[in-house]
């Protein structure tokens, strides 16, 4: 029983919003700490506030085990992702592996994803289209390859090798082309001086790849994106629904009761 009221009390703990913001705070400081650390690096006093930070982190990961319970703690992905994150830390810090711990300390901000429910709802979106996204990925991957090859053929001897004088550098060029940086300039118009008919080539790689595909990405995930927010009003519609049911047959009960009360009364 004790033990019981002790797991209700952590678990109100580790869900209230205070202890959230508290969490929040702790992890942005531990960005400034982090880029602290670029400016001053070896300081004594960083380094200890770092291993503050580190069994900070290690005491809420206690206290969200002993108030969740080791299957309802694991039971959510994030959960799990945090506690990787923290274990690491820990496993790799009294290592000479600087680099390890210098980039573990960076993957601790991460740990803002699941803090943060507007963040932690775009990931979650991010991960459940990654299905759908296959689909477009492959079309873009087979339009990038047909002109990487139209590419290859017709301007690797118009600009110098690197550009168009292979598949792969050809697949290099088209992405900066799709990224609208200084593709004009450096890539089209040299090949445009040479052969005027060119900008046919460009103009419709820009239309298919960068504002046809990159806008269908787009789609997909805030299609996604919806779907949460449709799926979290059907599930507060339903609870309301069930709250509306339970207090229609409270309402029953009540009434039954006090006619029962009154023949009771009459009776006598």
């Amino acid at each position: 029983m004790r033990n019981n009221l002790l797991r209700s009390k952590l678990k109100q703990l580790v869900d209230s919003k205070s202890f959230q913001a508290i969490i929040i705070g702790i992890i942005v400081f531990n960005g400034l700490v982090i880029i602290a650390e670029t400016y001053f690096r070896g300081n004594d006093l960083l380094q200890l506030l770092d291993r503050v930070i580190v069994w900070i982190f290690v005491i809420e990961l206690v206290l969200k085990i002993a108030g969740l319970g080791f299957k309802g703690y694991f039971s959510k992905g994030w959960n799990i992702f945090d506690f990787l994150i923290v274990a690491a830390s820990l496993l790799f810090y009294a290592t000479n592996f600087v680099s390890v711990i210098r980039l573990l300390r960076v993957l601790r901000l991460l740990r803002m994803i699941p803090a943060i429910p507007a963040l932690r709802k775009i990931v979650d979106a991010l991960m459940k289209s990654i299905p759908a996204l296959t689909g477009i990925l492959g079309l873009s991957f087979l339009i990038f390859s047909i002109y990487a090859i139209i590419g290859t053929t017709l301007y690797s001897e118009v600009l110098p090798a690197e550009f168009f004088g292979s598949f792969h550098e050809s697949l290099f060029t088209l992405l900066q082309v799709v990224t609208f940086e200084s593709w004009a300039s450096q890539v089209a118009r040299p090949i445009v001086n040479e052969m005027p008919w060119a900008w046919t080539y460009f103009v419709s790689f820009i239309i298919i790849g960068a504002l046809v595909i990159l806008n269908l990405v787009v789609a997909v995930i805030l299609s996604y994106l919806g779907q949460e927010d449709d799926s979290n009003r059907d599930k507060q519609l339903e609870r309301l629904y069930e709250e509306n049911q339970e207090m229609k047959q409270d309402i029953k009960e009540m009434k039954q009761l006090m006619v029962e009360v009154h023949k009771l009364n009459k009776d006598n």
